[in-house]
């Protein structure tokens, strides 16, 4: 059945065909409609909403409804995730299953309500402390905003830890056709939720009662987990990158401005492709190597001031040049303002 929504619409009404029965969060905009839609569509199935009183409020909520079990979510802006991040680090220390979706806006600080992808390195690098990582999914369309939010719960049970849906504004706000079809999905059994009185802190984790060797052999078995997860669940997209001389890497809504800009290039005569990683961790490293074979030189695309580029080089290691351009503030670049780009850096390379 097609849906013409928002894509923060399609985001809770896959939540709902995935299982997801509980939502607790605090509006902020440009994600403001996932909160309103999940108040709308939640208790329809039987499902609980709670509008809590602050961001720091709405992660603890989703803290223990994991723990006893629920398929349940959360989402934010970049201020708001920014006060999660402490909740976000006790879900992947207790091994709790949650989701929670990220629509990025303009900053640091307060921003302002433009699409920006400047939270890549607070979603992807594990909120920056801990030794922890989220599996972050990134979408370019709405449907893919419903298409991904069902693999993120999917993630998410499958490996007891948190996953993050990382959009830009654009495509939160992107009004498009969202195919979704009727399901009757139920969250799997977990054995090792708290149900009733009994053993409730089976699901607690407080540093300071572990000591140095319990911790470190807890955080031995994340790190365990998080290696097997990126031998299988990393995901891209290829666009035209067969004999491709110049390779196009971006995500989100860049990734659709530079296909436009690929097509536009071979017009010019530029044999240019493009890769676009679906998963920002687990980051598709070995299909980016297999992509940029036979390249002459790789151009990263960010609404940043450059951050996935930097996994991009490392993934690379020197063996191709990685050249980059970004916008921020809330500005996206242009088809032709990236064929412009192209040609210079083209041009520079031959000189």
């Amino acid at each position: 059945m097609l849906h013409l929504c928002k894509g923060n619409v399609a985001v809770v009404k896959a939540a709902v065909l995935a299982g997801c029965r509980a939502f607790y969060g605090y509006p902020i905009t440009p994600a403001s409609e996932i909160t309103e839609a999940a108040a709308l569509y939640l208790p329809q199935v039987g499902g609980t909403f709670l509008q809590a009183e602050s961001e720091i409020a709405a992660i603890n909520m989703v803290y223990g409804a994991a723990a006893a079990g629920q398929r349940v979510m959360t989402a934010s802006s970049g201020p708001g995730i920014s006060l999660m991040q402490e909740g976000i680090s006790y879900c992947a220390g207790a091994e709790l299953p949650c989701v929670i979706v990220d629509v990025a806006r303009g900053g640091p600080g307060l921003g302002n309500l433009a699409p920006e992808q400047g939270d890549y390195f607070a979603m992807v690098k594990g909120g920056g402390h801990g030794n922890y990582r989220n599996f972050v999914l990134a979408p370019a369309s709405a449907q893919e905003m419903a298409d991904l939010t069902i693999l993120a719960f999917t993630l998410a049970d499958r490996y007891r830890n948190p996953a993050v849906v990382l959009a830009d504004a654009f495509v939160g706000q992107m009004m498009e056709p969202v195919r979704l079809d009727p399901r009757e999905t139920a969250a799997p059994e977990k054995s090792w939720a708290v149900r009733g009185t009994a053993d409730t802190r089976r699901n607690l984790v407080n540093s300071f009662y572990l000591d140095p060797d319990q911790l470190e052999a807890r955080v031995r078995r994340l790190d365990a987990k998080y290696r097997s997860a990126e031998m299988v669940e990393a995901r891209s997209e290829t666009y035209q990158a067969a004999g491709a001389e110049i390779l196009l890497i971006g995500y989100g809504i860049v990734a659709r401005v530079l296909r436009s800009a690929v097509e536009q290039l071979r017009t010019l005569g530029v044999r240019a492709g493009l890769f676009r990683p679906i998963t920002l961790w687990p980051y598709p490293s070995a299909a980016l190597r297999q992509a940029a074979r036979g390249c002459h030189l790789v151009m990263v695309v960010e609404l940043s001031t450059g951050q996935m580029v930097e996994d991009v080089r490392l993934t690379l290691n020197g063996t191709l040049p990685v050249e980059f351009y970004g916008r921020v503030g809330g500005n996206v670049p242009t088809t032709e303002e990236i064929v412009d780009q192209v040609v210079r850096c083209l041009a520079a390379a031959t000189v």
